[in-house]
């Protein structure tokens, strides 16, 4: 690579004053072939922190258009917050790229033609992503992924014929998990998470929300909850954290619901409240587990906490718990197996995100949601994986975007719009994370060179994650 020593005279511009006596030649390294004014030199990157410039990208996915004055280009903060109804066929993308990372956000972007050169080379790593796609990292916003041990035996069991429902009663399911988690310690706990956290990672997932509720005590309950904090604290993703304890009713409180929830009510909710432990309150409200009005009385308690509600609806029969969501003012209601049409009414007068989990219904090999009734609705629709040791062992988004498609009839437009700016909704972080803006954190992750970006859904089968950026970092 040629360099060109620099007069100091020349290295002055508007914002900022470059300190190094020599560049290098900006067209044989971005390989163009336009002239680049040294005087205009625009991406002042002046952090020491590591800063990173993606140039040639083949295709960068999910990108906010004009809001207003300045870049020309969308900001996090006025950047759209969700994608609905017919709008979610529709992808935003900017072929033959490049994109500018600084200071764990992203700097700027737009096409390579009108790259406006680099007034800064320090501390700079620049990426070549010919042929390859740029996507803004997933977004994961219903995973069970603290637990302790495994279920195999219970698929056994399932594949014999069992149902869900069957093996619960039998004293499987979550009681089998809860069982598990109250003896298993604290570090183990969290260990074991963090490896499930490095697999995700690198399947692209940057944003993730993890739920308690296999403790269904108090102790067991915090326990859950400090290992998500310590998650939330250790790694590179994006932490929300979601009090379950309405999972299942415990051993210890058989046949008294009623007295395990004035117990959860009057003594898990205010305990995890002080510590700062939990973000959403969610219940599973479903036949044999939570009643809609039992539903409601936990949400309502969680909500004078400060704990915003999300729901269990829908998923093994019709049990009214996206009606106690939208209630209540929930992020979001998942699953939605059993959704009915005056439940998609429910849905469309209110600002609540539909989350499907496709992983599940494969594993459980329950029917379809209505998802194309939902979207011909106009709803919005976002896509989670789920993640748990008993109904879908997976937090592959990749796969989950796959089986949208398969699953749902979704198209790969629809499907990226699920699993990027409405999953980051329904973690009430689409104006930071969820599509390329400028001033959005700077989590994105780069394909292997393919085709295009519905290739990567039509892959299913392939992790076709190449590499990972995080907080601006390269994992």
């Amino acid at each position: 690579m040629k360099l060109i020593p620099i007069s100091p005279a020349l290295t002055e511009t508007k914002q900022f004053y470059i300190t190094h006596l020599y560049y290098f030649d900006i067209n044989e390294f971005m390989n163009a072939s336009h002239f680049v004014n040294l005087s205009s030199f625009s991406i002042s990157l002046v952090n020491r922190r590591m800063k990173i410039l993606i140039k040639n990208i083949g295709v960068l996915v999910q990108t906010e258009e004009a809001s207003g004055e300045g870049s020309g280009k969308g900001s996090g903060e006025g950047s759209r917050q969700k994608v609905c109804g017919a709008r979610m066929s529709v992808l935003p993308c900017l072929k033959d790229a490049w994109i500018a990372l600084d200071s764990g956000l992203i700097a700027d972007y737009g096409p390579m033609d009108s790259f406006p050169g680099i007034s800064d080379w320090s501390n700079l790593k620049v990426i070549d992503a010919t042929g390859k796609c740029v996507f803004p990292s997933w977004c994961d916003s219903h995973t069970h992924l603290v637990y302790a041990g495994s279920r195999e035996n219970e698929y056994s069991d399932r594949l014999k014929g069992l149902s869900y429902q069957e093996i619960a009663i039998r004293g499987g399911g979550i009681l089998n998990s809860a069982a598990l988690l109250r003896k298993t310690p604290e570090k183990e706990l969290y260990d074991s998470a963090m490896l499930r956290i490095k697999e995700v990672l690198l399947q692209g997932t940057g944003a993730i929300e993890i739920k308690s509720g296999y403790g269904l005590d108090l102790e067991s309950e915090l326990k859950m909850l400090r290992v998500i904090k310590k998650i939330k604290d250790t790694s590179p993703l994006t932490v929300k954290s979601t009090f379950l304890g309405a999972h299942a009713v415990p051993s210890e409180f058989k046949g008294n619901t009623a007295g395990y929830l004035n117990y959860l009510i009057a003594e898990m909710l205010p305990a995890i409240a002080s510590e700062g432990l939990a973000d959403y309150c969610d219940v599973f409200c479903e036949k044999n587990y939570f009643s809609k009005e039992e539903t409601l009385k936990v949400l309502e308690a969680g909500l004078k906490h400060g704990l915003r509600p999300k729901v269990h609806a829908e998923q093994l029969s019709h049990s009214g718990g996206i009606e106690a969501g939208v209630c209540c003012n929930a992020i979001s209601v998942d699953h939605l197996e059993f959704a009915s049409d005056s439940d998609i009414e429910f849905l469309r007068n209110s600002s609540t995100m539909p989350t499907i989990l496709p992983g599940a219904q494969l594993f459980l090999q329950l029917p379809s949601a209505p998802v194309r009734k939902m979207i011909a609705a106009g709803l919005p629709l976002a896509i989670a994986s789920d993640f748990n040791p008993g109904s879908c062992p997976s937090g592959n988004m990749n796969l989950m975007l796959g089986l949208g498609c398969m699953l749902y009839k979704m198209t790969p437009e629809e499907v990226i719009h699920a699993g990027t700016l409405n999953s980051a909704y329904a973690m009430d972080l689409s104006s930071s994370h969820g599509s390329i803006a400028i001033g959005k954190k700077a989590n994105l992750f780069i394909t292997r060179e393919i085709p295009g970006y519905s290739f990567l859904p039509y892959s299913f089968g392939s992790n076709l994650v190449e590499t990972v950026i995080l907080n601006g970092e390269i994992q």
